[in-house]
């Protein structure tokens, strides 16, 4: 029987997963609060600036994704060798992912050159595309910041210590939102910017997060004990491993994140209107869904621990605290989204056109509908990727993800909604049967139990440990 007390007191039950999880969510909450600043500004600025940031901030993150998601990958390398008893391993498998941000870098330079024939070709708005161009490129200069703060983040989500990470966002935040407002709406003797002032805010805030990350990284007692100094040089052997696992892994973000980037290009060729509806609803939306980011991150940390110690049974009862945890906060918001939609809608009322928000509600409160729906799978699609992306599974991921995203979601829209005209609901029925789908596949996946056999680090570091204890995945949630 199902017993709430001994699911909290027990490994891998809720105590230690919010123990964990907690400031990841606090943490990703204080991301969340600091986009939904930005695109409310944004919206009392112009509804042109705010559908031309989603659009080009959805262009970026497909090359962003891409590249941050290969580099989040060094996080379960991290767990696994501190799993395993190798801390000494931490601080090279860190530099690898490093060497790979930098490298990063040099993907900038293309991307700021086409950029300008790239939005005009979209074929959105001349006031939209006009403001998407600058925007996009101020993006692409914070690639190499973001990507070695999400290399050196493992170092602490990888070993369970998160609320460093906490702490790091919130200072982020602050001074992101701060800059927001003075260069978006002109204070303090700054020029009135707009959306261009909101893109060097957050390339100011990317520059601090990384200086932060890389300070509190080479702490002397971080140093001594995971070989973060010493453990600088380029290996091959490594690096290739790293790259085995996570390429996959940033691929399969990167071409989701393009899917998600061709349905708001899409809807932009519907109208400015659809798309500043789509900008809203995703920014309502990231309230509840960037939080679940933690629990997703918290599920791949403790698989890979649990995997470093030859435990699958912990690994499948953390992942199912996660599925408990995380969907009892988005139901919150679902139901919430339902019965209360003004109270999502209102913010982006305050100082917009009346007439043109007036437009906007009716068109939005159906969209949180669909948003509702979705946002409950989607939190288990979070789940059950990251405990598969903690195995090393990262292949499987990323053929489903981008199959299906394809297969139900961007060929259809573009058939029925480029062609038919079947407008702005029909295209968002088409992304929850996606994200509805994908849920079910992972769970099949998951429940199958492949993953379990599955380590990232070397095999020779393993014998040591106790043989594998084994429990089937459908054990009682």
């Amino acid at each position: 029987m199902f017993s709430w007390r001994e699911r909290w007191e027990s490994e891998a039950g809720y105590r230690d997963f919010l123990r964990i999880a907690f400031p990841l969510i606090l943490s990703s909450g204080a991301a969340t609060i600091q986009h939904f600043v930005d695109r409310v500004f944004l919206t009392w600025y112009s509804a042109e600036s705010v559908a031309a940031a989603l659009a080009s901030g959805n262009v970026y993150w497909v090359v962003g994704g891409f590249v941050c998601g290969t580099a989040g990958y060094v996080n379960t390398f991290v767990a696994q060798y501190v799993g395993a008893g190798h801390p000494e391993r931490v601080g090279p498998v860190l530099w690898q992912g490093i060497y790979f941000s930098i490298l990063s870098g040099l993907l900038v330079i293309p991307l700021v050159i086409v950029a300008e024939p790239f939005f005009r070709w979209v074929g959105h708005a001349p006031e939209v595309a006009a403001l998407e161009t600058p925007y996009f490129r101020i993006l692409c200069y914070c690639l190499v910041f973001y990507t070695a703060s999400t290399v050196w983040s493992c170092f602490f989500t990888g070993r369970g210590e998160t609320m460093t990470i906490l702490w790091v966002n919130l200072v982020c935040t602050l001074v992101n939102m701060f800059f927001d407002w003075i260069m978006i709406f002109g204070k303090w003797g700054c020029p009135r910017m707009g959306i261009v002032g909101a893109g060097w805010a957050t390339f100011i805030s990317a520059v601090v997060n990384a200086i932060l990350y890389l300070v509190l990284v080479c702490r002397k007692v971080h140093c001594e004990k995971y070989a973060i100094l010493s453990g600088w040089r380029l290996d091959p052997v490594l690096f290739k491993r790293f790259m085995y696992y996570g390429l996959p892994s940033g691929i399969q973000l990167g071409l989701d994140v393009l899917s998600w980037a061709l349905f708001v290009l899409l809807i932009g060729r519907i109208g400015t209107l659809e798309l500043t509806i789509t900008s809203i609803a995703f920014n309502i939306n990231s309230l509840a869904f960037i939080p679940v980011l933690g629990c997703g991150i918290t599920v791949s940390t403790l698989v890979g621990q649990y995997l470093g110690k030859n435990r699958p049974d912990l690994a499948v009862r953390a992942t199912w605290t996660g599925v408990h945890l995380s969907t009892s906060y988005i139901g919150l918001f679902a139901i919430a989204y339902l019965l209360l939609p003004d109270l999502f809608l209102e913010p982006f009322a305050w100082k917009a056109d009346p007439q043109q928000f007036a437009l906007i509600r009716p068109m939005g409160v159906v969209i949180l509908q669909f948003v509702a729906l979705y946002s409950l799978f989607d939190s288990l699609n979070l789940i059950f990727s990251g405990a598969l992306k903690g195995a090393g599974d990262t292949r499987f991921v990323l053929y489903l993800t981008v199959g299906l995203g394809w297969l139900l979601m961007v060929v259809p829209i573009l058939v029925f909604c480029g062609f038919y005209h079947f407008g702005l609901y029909a295209a968002w029925a088409f992304a929850t049967l996606f994200i509805i789908a994908l849920s079910f596949c992972f769970l099949a996946r998951f429940l199958g139990g492949k993953w379990r056999a599955m380590r990232v680090i070397e095999p020779e570091i393993l014998p040591h440990l106790l043989p594998v204890i084994e429990s089937p995945s459908t054990e009682v949630p």
